[in-house]
């Protein structure tokens, strides 16, 4: 027996959790994390496996059918096939994905898979090595590659490549992306640039807007044509090439904002819930559920969580504030 479903006071129906298993990273893209004096939390600070799990099965009957793995780097996380074994084997539980900087992705690529995990998004910005480095303060790029084709290989018939788009940097990235995942059956989703990296590099003159990186593939590779999404809740916008081969994905959160189609919510490493990745304010579920309270006073304050929850980030506003976690200890 479900109960009602999780609708805040704008009539946004919740299905989506995305769960951070760590803040730490073994890379350092300079617009998530300084390159040193990084606090991460304390490892008895971070949520266990069965926590995890706990909260998920309370999630399920509220309407929760979507779970998205995240870090940090989730792979840094100690055995994470054992927890999306245990993610993968609720009842009620739809679609289960993984969101990886694919740095690790040739040694756990199998496990994942093996473990139940059919969907990946990859972090990708560039093929470039130069660039990589320069973007993740990391010599890397072998290894991502290397384990994408193992990915593949492993059966993994859904990767997406997730590329931040940064004006004046990933220009000639682009194309070569795209033509890369066309070849490989992956599909790109090029992320507005957004002001989470904590350290106040962010302004919007740095944004590579969608439109305009819709253009330059149009121009040249092949014109794209917008797909009627069969979720008009997902955060995307989808393109498809018109020479029938391969898409593209927009999340447009700058230019296009599509706060009020939003479904998610967040459970962050340390245990606090968030309505929003923008969100000034969280709740504790970590000190309930190590208080001792019942599943119904955490499926509660999962409820007062979604009713709170505001309109929008407005992220193009002058009422706009960044949110004072960094990312990656936000949860990608």
């Amino acid at each position: 027996m479900h109960a009602a479903p999780l609708v805040d006071s704008f009539g946004r129906v919740h299905d989506s959790l995305r769960i951070s298993v760590t803040d730490r990273c073994n890379i350092r893209c300079f617009y998530c994390m300084p390159e040193s004096g990084v606090k991460f939390v304390e490892h008895g600070e971070i949520l266990s496996f069965e926590e995890i799990e706990r909260f998920v099965r309370i999630a399920v009957p509220l309407g929760v059918t979507k779970l998205r793995v995240t870090g940090g780097e989730p792979l840094v996380r100690r055995d994470l096939p054992l927890l999306i074994r245990r993610l993968a084997a609720v009842p009620g539980i739809r679609d289960l994905a993984l969101t990886t900087n694919g740095v690790l992705l040739g040694e756990f690529a199998v496990p994942l898979y093996e473990a139940g995990l059919r969907r990946l998004n990859v972090h990708l910005d560039t093929l470039d090595r130069a660039r990589f480095l320069e973007i993740t303060r990391r010599d890397d790029l072998g290894k991502v590659l290397a384990g994408l084709e193992i990915a593949r290989q492993a059966g993994f018939s859904r990767i997406k490549l997730n590329a931040v788009a940064v004006k004046n940097l990933v220009e000639p990235d682009i194309v070569p992306l795209a033509r890369y995942a066309r070849e490989n059956g992956f599909e790109v989703r090029y992320i507005e640039f957004m002001p989470l990296d904590a350290q106040g590099l962010w302004d919007r003159s740095k944004v590579l807007l969608a439109d305009d990186i819709i253009a330059l593939l149009s121009r040249e590779i092949s014109p794209l044509i917008p797909v009627p999404d069969p979720d008009p809740r997902a955060p995307a916008a989808e393109y498809a090439f018109a020479d029938g081969s391969g898409q593209v994905g927009f999340i447009a959160s700058v230019s296009r904002p599509f706060c009020l189609n939003c479904n998610r919510i967040r459970l962050t490493a340390d245990g606090k819930l968030r309505y929003c990745l923008f969100a000034i304010e969280e709740d504790d579920v970590k000190t309930l559920m190590r208080g001792g309270a019942s599943d119904g006073e955490i499926a509660a304050l999962v409820r007062r969580n979604i009713a709170g929850k505001w309109e929008g980030h407005e992220i193009n506003s002058a009422k706009f504030v960044a949110p004072p976690r960094p990312m990656y200890s936000i949860g990608g």
